[in-house]
């Protein structure tokens, strides 16, 4: 049978959601809107099988946090009406026929991308539902994903356009340039204009770092920072080979 199989990144639509209610927070509110899009987002894309994936809320920062002690530090702390409530918001999805898979220490991005790439690179369909662009390092034909508060498609046309890089050159972009909102530094010095000179003329972050004709005013920025470069690289790109512990069959969505 052809598999479209649907991943809702579940975090990122629910604070978004959340945050968008009026007056008071509202946990039912909140679950009540959020299956109201994940139905319109079933309608649309007709999946065979369908989860949504939670990141975990354990003191463990996760391994990114080794690579880089600064990552994501300071981020705004998921309001605590919404920990508390989240396994009401998993029961509703549930009565939708939307399981849920908790990340256990690893960051629920790479869960998804697992997930993801082991169907994709089988031939089949998955649509990946979230805002965050990271995932975009992952697209393909049979990989795509979907920004449903735009109502757009995070697609290689799109990406080239905002980024002027290659989908699957994002971390290599991040790793010179950075991402500043999750505290992942790149080297000092080189922006996004000068990410996308380098990512031009050489493949990737290694090329770059290896090249013995650079022009000086990029190498004068390179050395000294080269190990900072890779672990943010490192900490852009998405692990693709957890174990995930359950089949196909166990997020077969039964309408």
């Amino acid at each position: 049978m052809q598999i479209h199989l649907v991943v809702i990144d579940a975090l990122n639509l629910i604070r978004r959601v959340h945050a968008a209610q009026p007056g008071e927070p509202d946990v039912n509110n909140t679950a009540r809107v959020c299956c109201q899009a994940l139905g319109k987002i079933i309608d649309s894309s007709k999946p065979t099988h369908i989860v949504a994936v939670f990141d975990h809320h354990g003191e463990d920062r996760g391994w990114r946090a080794e690579l880089l002690p600064h990552y994501k530090e300071g981020r705004k702390p998921m309001p605590p009406e919404l920990l508390t409530g989240m396994d009401k918001i998993q029961d509703a999805f549930m009565t939708i026929g939307i399981d849920s898979l908790l990340s256990d220490g690893d960051e629920a991005d790479d869960l998804v991308a697992t997930l993801a790439l082991k169907v994709a690179d089988r031939g089949q369909q998955v649509t990946i539902v979230s805002t965050d662009k990271g995932y975009c390092q992952l697209l393909r034909p049979t990989l795509r994903i979907r920004d449903y508060f735009q109502q757009r498609w995070l697609d290689s046309p799109f990406i080239e356009k905002e980024y002027g890089v290659k989908p699957e050159q994002l971390p290599d972009y991040w790793g010179l340039a950075g991402i500043s909102s999750s505290k992942i530094p790149g080297i000092p010095g080189i922006g996004p204009k000068a990410a996308v000179e380098l990512l031009s003329s050489y493949p990737n972050l290694e090329a770059v770092l290896a090249a013995e004709d650079l022009p000086a005013k990029w190498q004068k920025k390179i050395d000294g920072n080269r190990e900072t470069a890779v672990a943010s690289k490192q900490v852009a790109s998405l692990k693709t080979d957890l174990q995930l512990g359950f089949n196909l069959q166990d997020i077969r969505y039964q309408s």
